[in-house]
């Protein structure tokens, strides 16, 4: 067999093989042991995210396993990183947001589409409005409804935990100290219950306001199995495959352009609306906190209220099954779970950016690429992260640089001698 490169990124390489041990790790392989999974997973070439099908040996599975319980998802990782990517006017996540924004708002025209996409991040402010009106035109977009009629069945998973279902929806607009801004909620239920474990309104839909919800829902609920998110850049990214993977927890995407895919998150949202949105006197709404506290409010109700498709309380379903759910190792390793992490050169005046913001690291790792793992609220305690040693980093104070006493070498310059005349 002809050995052929592989043009796997290191990040691609660490998802990859977490997917192939994550029923060891969740413990819930159908074989007699573990490694009886080992060999029936290797006994045929294994597809790679490259298309190229390799062969593995029981003992490459079982050493990953070793590795993921000692290090987490960076015992996955190899040591070369690369964050390489492209751009086009109209990328696909910026196709996935429309046609997402087609599904729930049929009647939302081209040019509110182009705008929701510029504030939200989708696509650059010179991108024109009839680039997104010529590809909705295009792509028979004019109706939500999709053509293909698929075979759908209803399921439910056995215990509370195994799935979660997560998605978000626009709120309307509120004014806040004179300004008014459009809202959005986030949300993530439970599958077999249908208890809410998750919910809070930002002013942006965005994959950290994500990440903050999910991280609450882990700290009050436990470790999910698996996790089914819609394909909008909010949960699709490779920071929440890095936090997942280091959790545990099992990534699934909904199918591509199927809002019905994500039915009970959706009939979550339109139960949501009826009883709550309303009824609510938005005029008496002035702040984000204001508003957030009327959905807490909602969310206790709901949970407490009987749902007509099991016929039982999300709480006592809830409650039912709750052991298996696992808990997290400890608040600290659930923080470090959800640090950000991203790759940077240092440049030789000791400093990199995030986010077009400089930082000073230590000048060991100047022409260095280095891995830094940060919260973006918290950026303070962001550090390097170099053969398991945390060394901070700072933002760049170029007034206080400039009165620090350095050591370089003085620079002596030598004249020449006059010559006697």
């Amino acid at each position: 067999m002809t050995k052929r490169k592989s043009t796997i990124t290191p990040f691609e390489e660490a998802h990859f093989r977490f997917g192939l041990i994550a029923p060891v790790i969740q413990n819930v392989y159908p074989d007699a042991s573990a490694r009886a999974y080992y060999r029936r997973v290797t006994e045929k070439p294994i597809l790679c995210p490259d298309g190229i099908a390799r062969e593995y040996k029981p003992a490459t599975l079982e050493k990953w396993t070793t590795l993921y319980r000692a290090k987490g998802i960076d015992g996955l990782t190899p040591e070369e990183r690369s964050d390489k990517g492209t751009t086009r006017v109209l990328n696909d996540t910026a196709i996935e947001e429309i046609y997402r924004i087609r599904e729930k708002y049929p009647r939302i025209t081209g040019v509110m589409i182009h705008d929701l996409l510029i504030q939200d991040g989708f696509i650059n402010a010179d991108v024109s409005t009839r680039a997104v009106q010529r590809f909705i035109k295009a792509n028979d977009l004019k109706s939500a409804r999709n053509p293909n009629v698929k075979d759908r069945k209803a399921f439910e998973t056995p215990e509370f935990g195994c799935l979660w279902q997560s998605d978000s929806c626009y709120l309307p607009a509120i004014t806040e100290n004179g300004e008014k801004r459009r809202t959005y909620v986030i949300m993530i239920i439970d599958d077999h219950s249908r208890m809410i474990v998750g919910g809070q309104i930002f002013y942006n839909d965005n994959a950290y306001n994500y990440q903050k919800v999910l991280r609450q829902a882990i700290a009050t609920y436990g470790l999910p199995d698996k996790l089914y998110l819609d394909n909008g850049s909010t949960y699709s990214n490779r920071q929440l495959t890095h936090i997942l993977d280091s959790l545990g927890i099992v990534e699934i995407h909904t199918p591509v352009r199927d809002g019905a895919a994500k039915g009970k998150v959706e009939r979550n949202f339109r139960t949501l609306k009826m009883r709550w949105l309303d009824v609510l006197d938005l005029s008496q709404i002035h702040s984000l906190e204001q508003f957030n506290e009327s959905l807490r409010a909602y969310i206790r109700q709901h949970n407490t209220t009987v749902h007509s498709g099991t016929g039982e309380t999300p709480l006592n379903r809830y409650l039912k099954t709750q052991n298996h759910v696992k808990e997290p190792k400890s608040s600290e390793w659930l923080g470090e779970c959800f640090q950000n992490s991203i790759s940077r050169t240092v440049h030789n005046d000791s400093c990199v950016s995030i986010d077009g913001v400089s930082y000073d690291c230590p000048q060991q790792f100047i022409g260095t690429k280095v891995e830094i793992r940060y919260l973006p609220d918290h950026m303070e305690d962001a550090y390097i992260l170099f053969d398991g040693v945390h060394y901070p980093i700072h933002p760049t104070d170029k007034v206080a640089n400039s009165k620090i006493r350095r050591n370089n070498p003085a620079l002596r310059i030598h004249y020449p001698e006059e010559s006697a005349s």
